[in-house]
């Protein structure tokens, strides 16, 4: 045994186990798990086993879930919803707070049984993890509390499909149960097939508090399962794990009318500039990439370092790095645990291989590592090229790539190389710089001089392909609420569109100059790519010819759009003035439009320019207004929820009351700063053609609104299907919405698809236009000491 001196010298870590003897006994009192339905486990079927990742030692045997168990689920959770939604919020409240309290009073169980399940540190498990389960039932019994005052006109949805994954099971559990039943739902849960055993024993804790039966439903399985679930008759899915299985998911539930909110990949930004603290930033990147084993979906994976430091940078990094001690995920003194299974850690080797095959070179941390388990050294990669694959796919494992930037602009575009949008993380001593490179990352989540911090009360949810929808906060509990439906309308008919002259219909007068109306791009009048037009008509004669746009007009649009990016940097008062312009423009001309819209066949021509003038109004008001919040969370932290625009927008307009219902939906997606790309009425597009002249006179910039006219549908796919359209809105047939919602699932997209409705009366603005039309970016700062 080593003397007190000798332990002094070289701060060597004795063992510190953690004991087991509870959770074993538990397990072996068990044996096999069966479902957890309708508040009763299910005698087990068809079973597998889960096992230690750190020892490769089986725990247990739990029941691989069949369709016919996913049904029983559904039908028990959609027994109880009625009886559960229909409690006071208190009541759903104090259920919610002895969920809280009963996993507090089994912390260090669940600790021991997370960790012998995943892998990852014990440390981890009972610091982190179980905290964060506890504080998310707590917050989410205010909201069941406060539900009524804070979302008055809100209902649940009804019956929520979960999809968890393996890195953080019961964390990912609360996070998705606990606002779900404060809004009133019943779920169905489906765990990762790897880590179940947590979700098992949260079914135990929800018999023991008396939970009413069917409010919480658990079902285990490999992703056959999932599968069933997704398919199932459930009104929400909610899912956290890959983008591939995040895009199959959009893909089935494309026309079904089911909510649905994507958690996924990521491949995020740990920007360290030259001011910077690079001690703190060391350690920041020990909580980044090397926390949970890499195993995280904002991990900060990709480490870029301001050039004028990178070597000192590189040498403390190093340094830190020889000090991590991998091993049994048990002992209280292991910074690094087991990878989840033996699948995942050959991915984890394959990916670095091929990453060192392609020019990288890794730097690994030195020392024997533990036999019989699931273990990958950490470490991180250097020479690594932009198309290198490390520095383009999730790894989901402890290792990094670190590059080296010049200036901040350099630090953005190669924080904003990826298809990904999760997370990123800043470090630098100086506010402004950090604060500006924050607004500029195309991030969910953005850490200022910190990473991997989370709260229930903070909104947490990816851009672009790292999924839509938000956990957590607010934002989180919307997702799991619907307000009333507008009454839906019929659709006007779009009527014949095709490029062969219309013999018999002529156009009704004497003799009228011809009028040919060409597409808006870029501000500019544009012909169609395709050189035809079809005949616009009204009352059985024809009043002008439109342009028959195709995909490579959309596609002119979309890159008119994108040069168009500095409406979205103006001020909320600079774009409330252009659309207080364009209103004022628009009365101008309201004669010339009513009388217009009346040639047209338009049955409420008057009312329709009249409503559309006051909705340019409503909208210019709500530029400067529709702001975000303050989160209270963290100490020494305050969380900025930032609603932003996300950029590049497609809509396809309704034909019912083609100016009216065009503005609509324009103006609220460009008062949040979105450029559009718009498909106006196809039967009557001459009354959004005919604000060409309105937006030119107003100070719209050139391709903040881009018209391209023809077969609604047509052009919808394609840019539903455009990798460089970042959101879809859709007005029409169930048919049109499908394809929408399948096609969006190239580039994950928001979609926002719903039936015709009264354009004329309320339905037709309001805030969920505006919420429809932004994302929210929460921002951590430090704050205070």
């Amino acid at each position: 045994m080593p003397t007190v001196t000798e332990i002094l010298e070289t701060m060597d870590y004795g063992p510190a186990p953690e004991a087991t003897g509870e959770v074993e006994a538990w397990l072996n009192a068990r044996g096999s798990f069966g479902h957890y339905i309708d508040g009763a486990f299910t005698k087990p079927g068809k079973t597998f086993a889960t096992g230690n990742p750190a020892t490769g030692d089986a725990l247990a045997k739990v029941s691989q879930g069949s369709a016919a168990d996913i049904a029983a689920a559904v039908r028990a959770a959609r027994a109880a919803q009625p009886g559960w939604a229909k409690l006071p919020g208190h009541e759903r409240a104090k259920w919610l707070y002895a969920l809280a309290r009963h996993v507090q009073k089994r912390e260090r169980f669940l600790a021991v049984l997370e960790t012998l399940d995943n892998g990852k540190p014990i440390r981890e498990s009972r610091d982190i993890d179980l905290p964060l389960v506890a504080r998310h039932f707590y917050h989410h019994a205010g909201w069941a509390e406060m539900l009524a005052e804070e979302f008055p006109d809100a209902k649940p949805l009804g019956v929520c499909g979960q999809i968890i994954p393996w890195n953080f099971p019961l964390l990912m559990l609360a996070w998705k149960v606990a606002p779900a039943l404060a809004a009133g739902n019943t779920v169905v849960l489906k765990p990762a097939e790897q880590t179940p055993l947590t979700a098992l024993a949260f079914a135990e804790i929800c018999a023991e508090v008396g939970l009413p039966k069917g409010v919480v439903n658990i079902v285990t399985g490999d992703g056959g399962t999932g599968a069933a679930l997704v398919g199932a008759e459930v009104d929400k899915i909610a899912f956290t794990g890959s983008t591939e299985i995040g895009r199959a998911i959009r893909k089935a539930t494309a026309g079904t009318g089911k909510k649905l909110t994507l958690e996924l990949g990521g491949k995020s930004p740990f920007v360290v500039f030259a001011d910077a603290d690079l001690d703190g930033a060391v350690e920041g990147v020990v909580d980044a990439i090397w926390f949970n084993q890499g195993q995280v979906c904002c991990a900060g994976s990709r480490i870029l370092v301001q050039e004028s430091v990178a070597a000192s940078f590189h040498k403390r990094l190093a340094a830190r790095l020889a000090r991590l001690r991998t091993g049994d995920p048990l002992d209280k003194s292991t910074d690094v645990g087991a990878i989840v299974d033996a699948t995942q850690l050959a991915r984890i080797r394959d990916l670095v291989s091929q990453g060192e095959a392609e020019g990288a070179t890794l730097h690994q941390a030195e020392g024997q590592l533990p036999a019989g388990g699931c273990f990958f050294a950490p470490g991180f990669l250097t020479n690594v090229a932009p198309a290198n694959v490390v520095a383009q796919v999730e790894i989901f494992g402890p290792v990094a790539t670190l590059t080296t930037f010049r200036t901040p602009d350099e630090a953005v575009e190669l924080a904003n190389n990826t298809r990904y949008g999760l997370a990123a993380s800043i470090w630098s001593e100086n506010i402004n710089l950090a604060l500006d490179v924050a607004s500029k990352v195309k991030a969910g989540v953005v850490w200022v001089n910190s990473t991997n911090i989370f709260d229930a009360g903070a909104g947490f949810g990816g851009y672009r392909e790292s999924g839509f929808g938000r956990e957590g906060g607010r934002e989180g509990m919307r997702e799991y609420l619907s307000t009333p439906a507008p009454r839906a309308k019929p659709e006007a008919e779009a009527g014949r569109l095709d490029a062969a002259p219309v013999p018999g219909a002529p156009s009704k007068g004497a003799a009228p100059i011809d009028r040919t109306a060409k597409m808006y791009i870029g501000g500019a009048q544009k012909r169609p790519d395709s050189g035809y037009s079809y005949a616009v008509m009204a009352k059985g004669h024809e009043i002008g010819l439109a342009g028959l746009g195709n995909r490579k007009d959309i596609r002119n649009a979309v890159e008119a759009a994108h040069k168009a990016s500095g409406w979205g940097k103006a001020t909320g008062h600079n774009r409330a003035q252009v659309l207080y312009f364009l209103a004022e423009n628009l009365s101008a001309r309201e004669a010339e439009f009513t009388r217009r819209l009346k040639s047209a066949g338009a049955p409420k021509p008057a009312d329709e320019v009249a409503t559309a003038i006051r909705r340019a109004f409503y909208y210019a008001a709500q530029a400067d207004k529709f702001d975000g919040a303050v989160h209270a969370t963290k100490s020494a932290h305050v969380t900025l929820a930032m609603p932003e625009p996300f950029g590049v927008m497609g809509v396809a307009c309704p034909n019912d009351a083609p100016l009216l219902g065009f503005l609509s939906l324009v103006l609220p997606a460009i008062a949040m700063g979105n450029r559009v790309v718009a498909i106006p009425a196809a039967s009557m597009p001459l009354a959004a053609t005919d604000l060409y002249q309105v937006f030119d006179t107003s100070d719209l910039p050139g391709g903040v609104v881009n018209i391209v006219t023809g077969a609604k549908d047509e052009l919808a796919k394609t840019l539903a299907a455009h990798d460089d359209v970042a959101a879809m809105w859709y007005c029409g047939e169930p048919e049109g919405r499908a394809m929408v919602e399948a096609e969006s699932a190239g580039n994950l997209k928001a979609t926002w698809t719903f039936p015709n409705r009264d354009w004329h009366g309320a339905d037709g603005q309001g805030r969920e236009f505006l919420l429809r039309a932004t994302q929210v970016k929460n921002i951590w700062i430090p704050y205070g000491e």
